[in-house]
């Protein structure tokens, strides 16, 4: 399908980060009551399943979808995925919903800063100035100096950290690599990783929280599916601002459902990563063209 319907790309990214808003929440009350490994590892069972019933039904197949002449670098993202969720779900536990995403926005900005070094990218002056205020929306939100300061916020900064890592090494990849290729590995690898720590830290399961569980495998799965259907049909420029709205869905997730606080440093901050985080994504849209 052709990468031309902006309207219908933008209503399937909206519907995707209203899905993984959902798992979030899913997530958090889950990880609260059981070990986040043995949730994580339960939760990739199922997107690996997902995966390769996916690859088996596109074009090429699983030989397609397998053959990679990056190995040990596609593995390590899956790994590098899967310890990302671990630590986020630590994050959403402790430090709550709106924090975590509030500060999670950043991570943009940590892809645009590292770029260069990583993926030897041009990055412009005017780019580095939204970085640099990006970054003081990050403090407005951590306030270091006050007694709010929760040393969780690290668990928070460490989480985005490692997506932003995982983010480049994904845009590195798909310079030899096909989008099926990097989608299979990081779902069959992150299930392996999660399976072999994950066994150790299992927990018998009330009766309900499975069901809790299996809507959270679904949301997943969901979720990635509504992703890939989104690029399908509009541009990945086009459809990226939107993103931002998993914030805002998370947000009032954690307001309404777990009573989290909103607090005013919190919604100031998240506002200036978020115009920042637009900036400069409308610059490298400017860039590309």
């Amino acid at each position: 399908m052709s990468q031309n319907n902006a309207r219908l790309g933008i209503l399937l990214m909206i519907a995707t980060t209203f899905v993984f808003a959902l798992q979030d929440g899913i997530s958090r009350h889950l990880a609260g009551e059981y070990n986040p490994v043995m949730v994580v590892m339960v939760r990739y069972w199922f997107f690996a399943s997902f995966v390769v019933v996916y690859a088996m039904r596109k074009s090429g197949g699983f030989r397609a979808a397998v053959r990679t002449t990056q190995l040990p670098l596609q593995i390590f993202r899956g790994f590098l995925l899967a310890g990302e969720i671990i630590v986020a779900l630590i994050s959403f536990v402790y430090l709550g919903l709106v924090q975590t995403h509030a500060i999670f926005a950043s991570y943009p900005l940590m892809v645009a800063a590292l770029a260069g070094p990583v993926l030897g990218e041009k990055v412009g002056w005017r780019r580095w100035v939204a970085i640099g205020v990006g970054f003081v929306g990050m403090l407005v939100v951590l306030q270091p100096g006050a007694t709010v300061f929760s040393p969780y916020m690290l668990v928070a900064i460490l989480s985005s950290l490692m997506f932003a890592v995982y983010g480049l090494l994904t845009r590195f990849v798909a310079r030899k690599d096909s989008a099926m290729t990097s989608f299979f590995w990081t779902g069959v690898a992150g299930c392996a990783f999660m399976t072999v720590i994950g066994v150790w830290f299992w927990e018998p399961m009330i009766g309900f929280d499975w069901v809790w569980m299996g809507i959270l495998c679904l949301t997943g799965a969901g979720g990635h599916f509504l992703l890939i259907k989104t690029l399908e049909v509009a541009e990945a420029s086009t459809v990226q601002p939107f993103a931002y709205l998993q914030l805002v869905f998370a947000s009032l997730i954690g307001v309404l459902v777990f009573h989290e606080a909103l607090r005013a440093n919190v919604v100031l901050g998240a506002g200036i990563i978020v115009t920042a985080g637009l900036f400069t994504l409308w610059r490298e849209r400017v860039n590309a063209k």
